[in-house]
């Protein structure tokens, strides 16, 4: 990314209220940050509070001890510095892949938020520094592997905390990766010497916990959206029945996320010339896959409306430990813990692998002929060709590698730090296992909607909603009509595409809890 494509007005975080609008363009990257200057206050008042306690020799943990259970080792002051550098250098010990780019931004950005609260005693130059290093396109190389989610994402958060003494690499906006110094040097700055708890509050905290959810989330949104349009299109295709999406069944249950599904897909229905053509055909009643898309996409949306409700509170948590607070008591807690968190992306695997799964029924559905009225796999000429068949191995073999992957991270632990961290929340990976999972249910979104589009031209005779019908031009755009068999995988890439976009009617956008 080209700094000079950045936006010139900076998107201004406010510390305790950012929403998850803004966290989403920070994701999507392209802009300026700025911390509000009314946080400075704060910052300079707790770093006061730590200041305090070394200068009157009182024994603080994380200010002037040891960590973990070295807790009750007393820290002389000559060494203060040297023990928060140890600290940052020894728990560097991330591996695996680097984190995405959008996900470092989402990491730089919470973390200053959350330092900006106040409460952790940390010099204001720090937080200045770690969104200058956004604005400049300088991303932290942080291993995605190597936290268990208590005690703060350790190991990544340490390699955060490198490249700001100095250390560690960081990635350019060319795609160069060079060391924390020149870094540093690149945004008019010397390597930090890290005072009293600051290296602590920098490696404390749920940061790189949460972006990852943030992220699973915004992509889980878009899949859901992707979904949704899919869900009406395959309807349209087998020339479904509009009833179940009356608004009077809804509401007598009255669950939220049903009510919302349902009034979206009655708008992108809204006008269609299908629906009244077959409206003595006689059929009954749809299968659950398409029957029940309220009652079932209305339980993933509320799902994730509740994820996003935890993880705006995260994203503005001040997580590190001990926390300072305004009257000068220093209390050493477990805000780090990042249980919250990884219930929060358990809830989303489940709606991501739900999303899929039955996507993947009504992309079956399409291709049974018997239960379609559609030609035998979508094709003509069946025997010689067999059109969506393979396709709809490979929605299966992801919907249910999807059901493995969403098995609950949060309810295994594991010890660490010879048993003083004896409950852990596994967060991280609960989170970082979103991002294959988006991904997957995608490709079974877009095959669904390759496979409805093919549907609709192959009974082409009245046209669909205006909505529909547009979306059926963008599809075209992506992906071609299927005459005969051909080289599909291309198709599938190209549909996946299609199902991360983010510009989709309003009708969605609107029921999405990250959108504005």
């Amino acid at each position: 990314m080209d700094n000079a494509s950045l936006s010139t007005a900076p998107l201004l975080l406010t510390p305790g209220e950012v929403e998850l609008a803004a966290l989403r363009r920070v994701h999507a990257g392209g802009i300026q940050l700025a911390i509000d200057p009314a946080a400075r206050a704060g910052l300079l008042a707790a770093q006061a509070t730590v200041r305090r306690i070394v200068d009157a020799g009182e024994v603080v943990y994380g200010i002037n001890t040891g960590f973990g259970k070295l807790a009750q080792t007393i820290i002389p002051h000559e060494r203060l510095a040297e023990l928060q550098r140890n600290l940052v250098l020894s728990h560097s010990a991330g591996t695996g892949a680097p984190l995405p780019d959008g996900v470092v931004r989402l990491v730089l950005a919470t973390k200053a938020v959350s330092l900006a609260r106040g409460h952790s005693g940390i010099a204001p130059e720090i937080v200045d520094a770690l969104i200058a290093l956004h604005n400049a396109g300088l991303l932290p190389l942080i291993p995605s592997k190597g936290s268990v989610g208590a005690s703060g994402d350790l190991a990544p958060l340490a390699h955060l905390a490198c490249v700001l003494i100095g250390e560690g690499e960081v990635t350019t906006p060319e795609g160069a990766v060079i060391g924390g110094a020149e870094a540093l040097s690149r945004i008019g700055l010397q390597p930090f010497v890290l005072g009293p708890k600051e290296g602590l509050a920098l490696l404390n905290g749920t940061q790189v916990s949460t972006a990852l959810a943030l992220a699973g989330l915004f992509g889980a949104e878009d899949v859901f959206a992707a979904g949704l349009m899919a869900g009406a299109l395959s309807l349209e295709a087998i020339q479904g029945s509009i009833k179940p999406f009356d608004a009077r069944i809804h509401a007598a249950r009255g669950q939220p996320g049903q009510i919302a599904v349902a009034a979206a897909v009655r708008t992108l229905l809204e006008g269609s010339e299908i629906i009244p053509s077959h409206a003595d055909c006689g059929r009954v009643q749809d299968p659950y896959s398409v029957r029940c898309v309220p009652q079932v996409m209305g339980a993933c949306l509320d799902n994730l409306a509740h994820a996003a409700r935890v993880l705006r509170t995260e994203a503005n948590a001040a997580s590190d430990n001990p926390l300072v607070f305004d009257n000068g008591d220093v209390i050493s807690g477990g805000n780090f813990h990042a249980e919250p968190v990884a219930f929060a992306a358990d809830i989303i695997a489940l709606s991501v692998a739900e999303i899929g799964a039955i996507s993947e029924r009504r992309m079956a559905l399409l291709l049974d002929s018997g239960l379609s009225g559609l030609p035998p796999f979508l094709v003509r000429d069946g025997g010689v060709n067999s059109g969506f068949m393979i396709a709809q191995v490979t929605a299966a073999s992801l919907a249910s590698e999807n059901k493995s992957l969403a098995h609950p991270a949060s309810v295994d632990s594991l010890p660490t730090s010879a048993n003083q961290e004896d409950h852990v929340s596994m967060a991280t990976f609960a989170a970082r296992r979103l991002g294959e999972m988006v991904q997957n249910t995608a490709v079974v979104v877009g095959i669904e909607a390759m496979a409805a589009a093919q549907g609709i031209e192959l009974k082409r005779g009245p046209k669909s909603s205006p909505l529909l019908e547009a979306e059926f031009a963008a599809i075209r755009q992506h992906v071609a009509f299927i005459d005969q068999d051909h080289f599909i995988a291309p198709d599938i890439e190209a549909m996946r595409q299609w199902a991360r976009r983010c510009d989709w009617p309003a009708a969605l956008l609107d029921i999405l809890p990250s959108r504005p």
